[in-house]
């Protein structure tokens, strides 16, 4: 049985086929299930790349004979990352930098599956995987790339999508920085809406990555047959990174809860200034309404020495009077 290349004109499904024979690299055009058995000699990657789920679900239960519950998963929404030994091979998801997302100013991943055999390697993912590209681009005209096993080949990959995230995470740090510059600075919704988007993606960040480095350290800790002793070495390295990435995650998430709750605060104190000088003012006004009020009413009242023109000029010395007292208590007691 073999199995034939997905190539469809005008779509992005690819099913593309690597087969390393004899020191040699080169691409195939279908699958030979006799090179999946360990003693073929040839190592094998398949990778599918937003191949049609149903297609999908076709070759790695018929071709590949995977588990219905790993198959599940592979056709299924993103997961978060973790590993998991079955009867043969292991089967791990990793999550990438989605790139397009990235792009336009958001912090998103994209899952990739990986079922790893003794001689073959299969990933499954939506086909915007920059990682995959730039190892398959190496593959022909590098024999070492897969001739070291799948398992190396796996280390490849996903050594290649964590120094992936170096620049999304400065970008986000920058992004984070430009937000702690602005906020005591505008109180305007804009900010606000920035803040929330932040953590959004600090969060989304901490979501894969943290589950992330714990699928790593089991590589790395050699608890699995297929990691020899060099391998485990160099996902120690890989480790290390994402520990950083998840200590910076934590990081960042508390910085941009501060800047949150700073804001919020910075707001509330503003309006809390204004309300104070609306109140002082009401305050001022509300004893000159009094006196004004008094003498516009329809009833006798001791009228003040003067004929006209001089009492109204008494009221409004006795009014600024008035204001000055009170606006030097205001003072005083450190209200104004």
């Amino acid at each position: 049985m073999e199995l034939g290349p997905l190539t469809q004109s005008g779509t992005s499904d690819v099913l593309t086929v690597f087969v390393h024979v004899d020191g040699h690299t080169r691409l195939a055009e279908a699958v030979d299930p006799a090179w999946l058995a360990p003693d073929s000699g040839v190592i094998l990657w398949a990778d599918l790349g937003n191949v049609d789920p149903a297609e999908t679900r076709r070759i790695l239960s018929g071709v590949f004979g995977f588990h219905e519950l790993s198959v599940e998963d592979a056709v299924g929404s993103s997961h978060h990352p973790k590993i998991e030994p079955y009867d043969g091979y292991l089967y791990v998801i990793l999550h990438g930098i989605d790139w397009n997302a990235t792009q336009q100013g958001g912090f998103s991943t994209h899952d990739i599956d990986f079922f790893v055999g003794p001689n073959y390697l299969v990933t499954v993912h939506n086909g915007t995987s920059r990682s995959i590209a730039s190892i398959q681009g190496i593959c022909p005209r590098n024999g070492f790339v897969l001739g070291g096993g799948p398992m190396a080949l796996v280390h490849r990959i996903v050594d290649t999508m964590v120094d992936n995230y170096r620049p999304e995470v400065s970008e986000l740090e920058q992004r984070l920085d430009d937000v702690e510059d602005a906020v005591f600075s505008a109180s305007n919704e804009e900010v606000v809406r920035q803040i929330l988007a932040i953590k959004r993606d600090v969060g989304s960040l901490r979501r894969v990555v943290m589950p992330q480095r714990d699928v790593i350290a089991r590589l790395a800790r050699r608890e699995f047959a297929i990691v020899d002793e060099s391998l485990s070495y160099k996902f120690r390295d890989v480790h290390d990174h994402l520990v950083r990435l998840a200590d910076e995650a934590n990081t960042f998430h508390d910085r941009v809860t501060g800047v949150l709750d700073a804001h919020l605060s910075f707001v509330s104190n503003r309006m809390n200034e204004v309300m104070k000088m609306l109140t002082l003012f009401a305050t001022i006004f509300m004893p000159l309404t009094v006196l004004t009020s008094l003498y516009g009413m329809n009833v006798k009242i001791p009228m003040m020495p003067g004929g006209d023109g001089a009492q109204f000029w008494d009221i409004v010395i006795m009014m600024g009077a008035m204001s000055a007292v009170m606006i030097w208590y205001f003072k005083r007691r450190g209200w104004l």
